[in-house]
């Protein structure tokens, strides 16, 4: 209780500061988007720098594009063939209730899936398709089925090289495996470097896209359903975001047995709402469906395709898709490390599903309904969450925009709490496991909620970007060091089903 009085005591004080603020001509909101938006367009002009001889392609998608394409043939498109078996250890079909861990296979799934499945999913993908028209949902869906093959690696070797305390608690992800797997190769110096550079990336990733973009665009939805420019909220980002960072604050308190709980009960309730919201949507409209359908691949490939062509619709296919799933960021390699199991390529197994359900399953709907509905064609101001939200409202489901704006928020939630045990544990690889350490890092997070509520899309896009793909350069640069000793845990683990010494329920 001490430590519920002292978090509502500390956001107490920010809402009162955000008044002060607000007080000599500029808005809360536009005062702090004064400061970060520069800051945020030198990032991504950073780490998107575009390649001329490939159609200006950022070098961060195309680094990307190339290492999904190289696992998945490095592993023989373990991507698909291992499917089923992934699906059977996901629910407890292939358990060893004695293995090392702190949560169970579904956990680590819907924890890791709470960090991805989230306003990317929502907001992200109709950025996607405003931008580069349905063409862009083909290449979201190549982006993740590759990058399955991506998330198998870097999960195996997040379990692989974990460190358990004496306490049982476990401290893991691309930290933890650059340095002491590169080191076994004779590595540790540059392995070293890249954990530091990890984990750094990964402290402002979880500052930018899980938390501050996701409130921000759960923001904008409660806006547009209490009256958009006229609501009373309006202009108050600053509020929306204390409120919800006490809630965020209540759970992360707990660590990651928490935040698995949680998630276990939240995620499927989400996915469930919103796929067969969308579900109903595209079969209401089944009429147009082979249309759609076709207008989705012929525009991936056509060379007048909107944002620059065919290149253009790619990158923008790729870049949303990436955003969404972070196959190959190296994220949720930290949650899917804590899991209960005594061979590391389960989990990688388990994992492959993230994208999959993230992008493939759930993206394509989104992208669906907006494309079906023709909100996309004139959209004018509207953006992001806007454009979903009219597109679903707009199918006969008039009060759905009250529906997206609980699912938003809740989305948003899941995505805060999962992030905030990332950015968690690269903070105690950088600054050392200790109370005071974690819950300075749990109050600076806090505090960027309230940020994000407060700044424009923009800006929180932008940084959102920067920080998460900025996080793949150091990861792939140690997968691809470390990709053979994936294959020898895939191996081991399908000798021993093969051999009996292991078994999984039918």
């Amino acid at each position: 209780m001490k430590k519920i009085a002292t978090l509502a005591t500390t956001l107490t004080g920010l809402m009162y500061s955000g008044a002060l603020l607000a007080q000599d001509g500029l808005s809360f909101d536009q005062k702090i988007d004064r400061v970060l938006g520069p800051i945020a367009q030198a990032i991504e002009d950073f780490f998107f720098y575009p390649i001329p001889f490939l159609g200006n392609m950022p070098f961060i998608v195309l680094w990307l594009i190339l290492a999904a394409t190289f696992f998945t043939i490095y592993f023989k498109f373990v991507n698909l063939r291992c499917m089923g078996l992934g699906l059977k250890i996901t629910f407890g079909k292939c358990d060893d209730p004695n293995a090392p861990g702190e949560i169970t296979h579904f956990q680590a799934l819907t924890t890791a899936l709470s960090g991805t499945v989230g306003l990317g999913n929502i907001a992200g993908v109709a950025v996607a398709v405003s931008l580069g028209g349905p063409g862009a949902t083909f290449w979201m869906i190549v982006a993740g089925l590759l990058g399955m093959s991506t998330k198998f690696v870097e999960c195996t070797l997040g379990v692989k090289y974990r460190d358990i305390l004496p306490s049982g608690e476990v401290l893991g992800g691309p930290m933890r495996y650059l340095s002491k797997g590169l080191k076994e190769k004779g590595f540790g110096g540059l392995g070293k470097v890249l954990a530091v550079l990890f984990a750094i990336m990964c402290i402002g990733g979880s500052f930018g896209g899980g938390n501050m973009y996701q409130v921000n665009q759960a923001y904008e939805q409660f806006l547009s359903i209490t009256g958009g420019a006229q609501s009373p909220f309006a202009g108050q980002g600053w509020l929306f975001g204390v409120v919800i960072a006490i809630f965020v604050g209540l759970v992360i308190i707990g660590g990651i047995k928490s935040i698995g709980k949680v998630t276990e009960m939240l995620v499927p309730f989400m996915a469930i709402i919103y796929i067969a919201t969308g579900l109903f949507i595209i079969f209401s409209n089944v009429s147009v469906l082979p249309e759609t359908l076709a207008s989705i691949f012929t525009q991936a490939f056509a060379p007048s395709a909107a944002f620059g062509g065919f290149v253009g619709v790619l990158i923008t296919g790729f870049r949303r898709a990436a955003f969404s799933n972070e196959a190959g960021v190296g994220s949720a390699a930290i949650a899917h490390s804590a899991v209960k199991t005594n061979y590391p390529a389960t989990e990688g197994l388990v994992a492959l599903w993230e994208p999959f359900i993230d992008t493939v399953v759930v993206c394509t709907i989104t992208a669906l309904v907006i494309i079906i509905t023709g909100v996309s064609n004139g959209s004018g101001d509207m953006q992001g969450i806007a454009l979903t939200s009219a597109a679903f409202a707009t199918s006969g489901i008039s009060w759905f925009p009250y529906v997206l704006a609980l699912a938003a928020i809740l989305f948003a939630f899941s995505t805060m709490i999962s992030w905030s045990y990332y950015g968690m544990q690269a903070w105690v690889y950088l600054f050392g496991a200790g109370k005071l350490q974690e819950n300075i890092y749990k109050l600076l997070f806090l505090i960027f909620i309230v940020i994000g509520a407060a700044i424009k899309l923009g800006s929180v896009l932008q940084f959102s970007d920067a920080m998460i793909f900025a996080m793949s350069v150091p990861n792939i640069i140690g997968l691809y060091f470390l990709a053979p000793v994936v294959k020898r845990e895939l191996q081991r683990y399908l000798q021993a089903l093969k051999s009996g010494q292991l078994h999984c329920e039918r």
